[in-house]
């Protein structure tokens, strides 16, 4: 496994990334088996909204969340 992304921190924001990316997807109409991204999002972070506001807030979500990784890593 790549150093990068070894910390458990890190592969959370991967998969956070990689679930706004879906819910990206859907809102521009791709459907997907199993359950939508739309209701993983909700469910996992506690998000509220119809699809449009809760892409938002995992856009604001994400974002914070690399700027916590990125203030950690300066302090250490």
């Amino acid at each position: 496994m790549s150093p990068l992304i070894a910390e458990p921190d890190k592969i959370r924001y991967f998969q956070m990334l990689a679930r706004r990316q879906a819910l990206k997807l859907e809102l521009m109409g791709m459907k997907r088996r199993g359950r939508t991204a739309y209701s993983i999002c909700k469910s996992e972070y506690g998000l509220r909204g119809n699809r449009k506001r809760v892409y938002d807030q995992m856009l604001r979500l994400c974002e914070k969340t690399r700027n916590d990784i990125d203030n950690k890593e300066t302090l250490t």
